[in-house]
């Protein structure tokens, strides 16, 4: 082995190499404790709307810990902020030499869901609060994005009337109920191959102005689960 020059010359450029990885990695692993290197600035865009920078301060600093510039990890800083009420998505990166810039992007409301969460624009459910008037919603785990669609649609129906759904439940069994502004509670039932909930909301506001929109009593409560008419249930007759 000793007396062959390039088995010698190959063994030679292993061990440099060797040694020459060993100093990257000491010196990367210098870098990442060094205090030359230390996150002196957040820069958060834009104006949060419902997110204090104080949520932002905790959320980083349990994150961040005793990190420098370049060992922060950016995806526990993310998991963080995105663990906030009202965060929906994060975006960051390094600035050299010193800072990390945030971009959050906020849930918009869209409607109360259940009794303890609320659900954005999108159909997803977030825990938060809002002191916003916002209809409520509610159904089946997995039913969110169905739910604010089928409101949509609901209150464009119902626009006619000058009307809206307060509330929208799609039950257990899957079928429809709303509570309309005025306080009318409305009995829509299942989605049928022959027949949509919407297209029976719709008939009913067709007929709406020469049925109940001419009855003097208040009315409180219509089945629309019938295939030519509707069942209509008024307090004063109750009894």
């Amino acid at each position: 082995m000793w007396d062959n020059p390039r088995l010698l010359n190959g063994v030679a450029s292993v061990l440099i190499g060797i040694a020459l990885a060993m100093l990257l990695v000491a010196g990367a692993q210098a870098a990442l404790r060094s205090s030359w290197f230390q996150l002196r600035e957040v820069t958060v865009l834009g104006s949060p709307a419902h997110v204090d920078r104080e949520q932002i301060r905790r959320a980083m600093q349990s994150a961040v810990g005793a990190a420098n510039f370049l060992a922060v990890d950016i995806d526990a800083v993310r998991g963080a902020l995105e663990r906030l009420p009202w965060v929906r998505r994060v975006e960051l990166r390094r600035v050299w030499p010193d800072r990390l810039e945030i971009s959050l992007e906020e849930h918009v409301a869209f409607a109360h869901w259940g009794a303890t969460a609320l659900v954005n624009t999108h159909g997803e459910v977030f825990a938060a609060r809002s002191d916003e008037s916002l209809p409520m919603l509610a159904g089946p785990p997995g039913a969110e994005v169905e739910v604010v669609r089928r409101y949509r649609r609901f209150a464009e129906v119902l626009a006619p009337l000058s009307d809206a759904p307060q509330r929208v439940t799609l039950t257990s069994r899957h079928a429809w109920q709303l509570r309309l502004q005025s306080g009318l509670h409305v009995e829509l039932g299942r989605d049928h191959p022959g027949e949509s909930a919407d297209r029976r909301l719709a008939r009913f506001v067709v007929s709406y102005p020469q049925t109940l929109g001419r009855m003097q009593r208040r009315h409180e409560y219509v089945d629309l689960r019938y295939a030519n008419g509707f069942a209509l249930r008024v307090p004063e007759l109750d009894g």
